[in-house]
């Protein structure tokens, strides 16, 4: 059995946008160009006229704006920052430049903003399509007034999810694919390409898997042990709490709800008020407690330390979690850094589907 099971479309529709493009009439066809002239020629009007104006609304962004981020996507500009004197104000000013790290953002957006478009795309041409169909066959076809009142009986789930999708879209999506764009760059403070950078391919990948390098040692190493942490923490939290459980639970022991009073307290308390008190304790030495992702147990409890080597960027305790902040937020290694929040994703979405795959869940989905 694969990881994957290929999905069956449990409410298969007549209205797609093959068909609409092999069988739809002229009216249908023209839609593909002009979004909603299909719906108003069959009386959606209202309809017809909020596709043409979200089409017309994305055609004006980009002559003004959109062709532009694009066509500087792939340089990712050119134009440095330059200082000269102000004679005037008697002080030295900046010229503006172009500015790397706006148009990787502006660039993102408008891909991501042409997805979206394309997807309302479909949807007026299915649309367009569907109400040909239904014309043709003598049925009724909705106006504006019928189509809103069925977002809150059979179309609910588009109302209830369209705003989730969206926010999911411009704080998850376009973050996350900004970043994964930032690791083929060379952002970063070394070389002073803070304000100007370039795309460098696989250039960071190459140096964080090259075990011969600083960086890439460093890497093995902050790996190594964060996969030690993470069997030892999981496989320790699980075994002892086990063994506390059960020897809480047995007959012998007195005062049962006190014991239990003083572990519920412990989940009670904050974590960072817990791990400063005992980092406070443990000084310099330090403890240990926690998962792979865990960034609150290394930063606050050990920050990471001791390190050993001047010339590494990361500490003996760090895992890749608190190493990515490190590599961000002190030494500005912003490329470096996309790179180790991708390989962090790989390895728990890898742990993830390998849990998930040999779970009775997973297993038994049939029966659900």
């Amino acid at each position: 059995m694969g990881i994957l099971k290929k999905k069956v479309n449990e409410f298969p529709t007549p209205y797609t946008c093959t068909r609409a493009i092999r069988e739809g009439g002229l009216e249908t066809k023209l839609s593909m160009v002009l979004m909603g002239f299909g719906n108003m020629v069959h009386g959606q009007r209202i309809k017809g006229l909020l596709y043409l104006a979200i089409e017309v609304a994305y055609v004006v962004f980009m002559i003004v704006n959109g062709i532009g981020f694009l066509g500087m996507l792939p340089s990712l500009g050119s134009v440095p920052q330059e200082e000269y004197w102000d004679e005037a104000a008697q002080v030295y000013m900046y010229t503006k430049g172009d500015q790397s790290i706006l148009i990787l953002l502006y660039g993102v957006a408008t891909v991501l903003l042409t997805v979206l478009m394309i997807l309302a795309w479909r949807g007026a041409l299915r649309s367009a399509y569907k109400a040909e169909c239904l014309e043709k066959e003598g049925r009724h076809v909705n106006n504006f007034a019928e189509d809103l009142k069925t977002l809150l009986h059979e179309n609910l789930h588009r109302l209830l999810m369209t705003p989730p999708v969206f926010f999911i879209f411009a704080f998850t999506v376009l973050p996350l694919v900004f970043m994964i764009c930032m690791a083929f760059t060379n952002y970063s403070k070394i070389d002073n390409h803070l304000m100007l950078f370039d795309w460098v391919g696989l250039e960071n990948f190459k140096a964080l898997f090259d075990s011969s390098s600083i960086l890439g040692s460093t890497f093995w190493s902050v790996l190594g042990w964060t996969l030690i942490w993470a069997f030892f923490a999981t496989f320790s939290n699980y075994i002892f709490g086990m063994i506390i459980s059960l020897l809480i639970n047995r007959k012998g022991t007195r005062a049962k709800g006190f014991w239990r009073f003083c572990f519920v307290l412990s989940c009670a308390v904050p974590m960072f008020v817990s791990l400063l008190i005992m980092r406070t304790m443990l000084q310099p030495e330090g403890a240990i407690t926690g998962n792979v992702n865990n960034f609150n147990v290394i930063y606050l409890l050990s920050g990471g330390d001791p390190v050993t080597d001047l010339a590494s960027t990361a500490g003996k305790t760090d895992l890749l979690v608190t190493w990515l902040y490190k590599l961000t937020i002190d030494k500005q290694y912003y490329n470096i850094g996309a790179v180790i929040g991708i390989l962090t994703f790989v390895i728990l979405a890898i742990g993830a589907l390998f849990t998930y795959h040999n779970s009775k869940s997973y297993k038994e989905e049939g029966g659900f």
